[in-house]
């Protein structure tokens, strides 16, 4: 199609009146790609923003304006800050008093299980989707210093920007394959087949992890989680989790537990032997603070002289930003029962998973009504994972065909959404992946338009016709 080609001519009468008429009707750009809850209207959490407040200016400390608790935690985070400053740095690791907050919440997290604030390292975070942080990039060299060419399992499907950046990193993805059938379930056999077919051509040195599952939304059982360790055991790889969306699981009978628990309760030789790296963020899940770009890492196993060399990389950072480590101080320790802001904290998240969940529901309806597409539930995350199936008359227009849908779905209805191609079946199949953290309102305007634009494409570009059903109000 024209659409994708380049040309140099001048467009026609009826090209500039099509694309006027296309920028009249668009009142915005819905982005449904990206993530980003707070850019889609989602409120940020009051009592992080209070705390933050009150070390950015602390003369709000002196007054009502703030209630009692958030005063006190500004005023404890401002006392272990040189200066008693947040325009100061702190350790290139992190403010140890933070770390030392975020120890303890893994601890209580896990039930018991000891963790320690030298092993855990607040970290600037990079591109969304691989390594969250630097600590995760400096993780992958150090795995990757051995001779031949080194090599990582990743999920297939898997964040989107995974597979590019460890490329860019002169390390080779080794896909191993969810089973969407099975409700994106990791299997052992497939991770079998997946390094068997690497041998000869690279050397995996770790298996990445997305738990819950980033685009999919699943959620693993300690019985999957359990396969993956004695997998690693077995293959000696590193384990590099990434557990961002941890505190989103919203459907009935699911349940987040960590790989560090799992780990741990498995008992020796697992619980002594295999090395793990577990990655958290501000960006993702209930927070959403993409802007404070920070997050943590903890490493479990990993020997001393490692740990170290760690820090020593860390330290051209200077500093993680101080406002993030704010926020997550607030993450790991938020307010306790009988505290002035714990009523209004827990609506406020309450609110946030409720939303979540509807919306979750009402977008798996409608997207399920349109020809060609399934969708399945997710049990956690702020994503969709569509399927989309065309007939073969629509490959005909463009070699990707999710890249044609979605880009003719942000031209003509201001629509964005994220697509990947699913090659193993067929060239007219892909997948789309759709944020659904966002008011209720603003998701329903973007389904109206999804809708709207599909049975057209339909029309235009597979040559079917199909009327849409009436919408009910």
């Amino acid at each position: 199609m024209s659409a994708l080609k380049k040309t140099t001519r001048p467009p026609s009468a009826e090209e500039e009146t099509r694309d006027n008429k296309r920028g009249m009707n668009m009142k915005k750009v819905l982005d449904l790609s990206s993530g980003d809850s707070h850019n889609a209207g989602v409120k940020p959490i009051t009592f992080v923003r209070q705390v933050i407040a009150g070390c950015l200016y602390p003369s709000l400390l002196q007054s009502d304006a703030l209630p009692p608790d958030a005063r006190l935690r500004a005023q404890m985070l401002l006392r272990h800050f040189d200066g008693g400053s947040i325009g100061s740095y702190t350790d290139s690791c992190g403010s140890m008093y933070v770390r030392n907050t975020i120890a303890e919440s893994i601890s209580l997290r896990d039930g018991g299980v000891p963790s320690s604030p030298e092993q855990v390292f607040i970290t600037v975070e990079t591109q969304r989707g691989l390594m969250r942080h630097d600590c995760a990039q400096v993780m992958m060299r150090l795995l990757c210093q051995s001779e031949g060419v080194s090599a990582v399992m990743i999920p297939d499907p898997a964040p989107h920007t995974l597979a590019h950046l460890l490329e860019r990193m002169g390390v080779v993805p080794v896909p191993y394959r969810l089973q969407e059938q099975c409700g994106w379930s990791v299997e052992r056999a497939e991770l079998n087949r997946a390094i068997q077919a690497s041998r000869g051509r690279c050397s995996p040195r770790a298996i990445y992890i997305s738990n819950p599952g980033d685009p999919t939304g699943h959620v693993q059982s300690r019985e999957s989680i359990e396969d993956v360790i004695r997998f690693a055991a077995d293959e000696e790889l590193f384990l590099l989790v990434n557990e961002v969306y941890q505190n989103t699981v919203f459907a009935d009978g699911s349940e987040f537990v960590s790989y560090k628990q799992v780990l741990a309760e498995m008992g020796a030789p697992y619980s002594e032997t295999v090395q793990l790296a577990s990655l958290h963020s501000l960006s993702n899940g209930i927070m959403g603070e993409c802007g404070f770009r920070t997050g943590y890492m903890e490493l479990v196993n990993v020997d001393q002289a490692v740990m170290l060399y760690t820090e020593v990389l860390l330290t051209g950072d200077l500093c993680p930003p101080v406002i993030g480590q704010i926020a997550l101080d607030v993450m790991a320790d938020p307010p306790h029962p009988g505290e002035p802001s714990y009523t209004l904290y827990t609506q406020e998240v309450a609110s946030r998973l409720m939303t979540l969940k509807c919306n979750v529901s009402r977008a798996v309806e409608v997207i399920n009504d349109l020809p060609g597409f399934s969708c399945l539930s997710v049990q956690s995350g702020i994503f969709l994972y569509p399927h989309l199936t065309l007939p073969h008359s629509a490959v005909t227009h463009a070699q990707s065909v999710g890249l044609l849908y979605s880009r003719r779905l942000l031209e003509d209805q201001g629509v964005c959404v994220g697509f990947s191609e699913d090659h193993t079946h067929s060239r007219s199949c892909c997948h789309f992946r759709l944020c659904v953290l966002m008011p209720s309102d603003e998701l329903e305007e973007a389904l109206r338009r999804l809708r709207c634009f599909h049975y057209q494409f339909l029309k235009e570009y597979c040559e079917i016709t199909i009327s849409a059903p009436q919408q009910s109000n």
